[in-house]
């Protein structure tokens, strides 16, 4: 079961304390300049909503700066600096039964929540694969449409495989896993065979909560 989080709300349709990101995502979609954070406890939101977004936004966990151009221990990864989510863009996910075990992935509108395509379930596969297919699903359907928007992903390792046009699982090939490796087999290939300007960028759980196309099964 996933941990409680806590969501402040500094700028947005109504300030203040949630604990759901359904209830955070009502007070900061479609709101220009939104300024929002989770929380691992209820005293750390409380502290933060008091001090203000100025003391927290555009700070590492240790509150530190995040941006020092003169120094080199000052670079900052995507995760410490999670900036503003782009709305118009696609978030993909996996569920799964077992890992490996049953899988299924989709890719909805970061904005609405609305589902944009589905896969599955597949008899037999893992996490990871999942990632990198809905990614690549995401790619291929973005390409189809002459669109350019963004892709969300919370699978640095499905990212790492995009990037380099290879899955690469220990889970064996047989009968039983047939069908989602000629699933990655074919999404290889398309990744060979094909360029695309879409950025492919990282969700930032810890600072947005779990990604919208999220299945709920943590």
């Amino acid at each position: 079961m996933a941990k409680q989080k806590y969501y402040v709300v500094w700028v947005g349709n109504q300030p203040g304390i949630y604990t759901s990101w359904n209830e955070c995502q009502q007070q900061v979609n479609q709101y220009n300049g939104a300024k929002f954070k989770a929380f691992a406890s209820k005293a750390e939101a409380e502290e933060a909503y008091a001090k203000g977004w100025k003391s927290f936004w555009g700070k590492s966990s240790q509150g530190s700066p995040m941006t020092n151009a003169k120094s080199k221990k000052s670079r900052v990864s995507a995760q410490e600096e999670p900036g503003e989510i782009d709305y118009d863009s696609i978030s993909v996910d996996v569920g799964t039964r077992g890992n490996p075990g049953l899988v299924e992935y989709k890719g909805v509108d970061t904005q609405t929540g609305d589902v944009i395509f589905s896969c599955g379930p597949i008899p037999n596969g893992t996490n990871n694969l999942g990632e990198f297919l809905a990614i690549v699903h995401a790619l291929a359907y973005l390409k189809k449409i002459g669109s350019t928007k963004t892709v969300y992903s919370d699978s640095v390792n499905a990212m790492k495989w995009v990037k380099q046009k290879k899955a690469v699982s220990t889970l064996p090939r047989n009968a039983s896993t047939k069908e989602i490796w000629d699933l990655v087999d074919r999404a290889e290939q398309w990744l060979r065979n094909n360029t695309y300007e879409n950025k492919v960028l990282k969700w930032q759980t810890k600072s947005w909560g779990e990604i919208k196309a999220d299945y709920g099964r943590k």
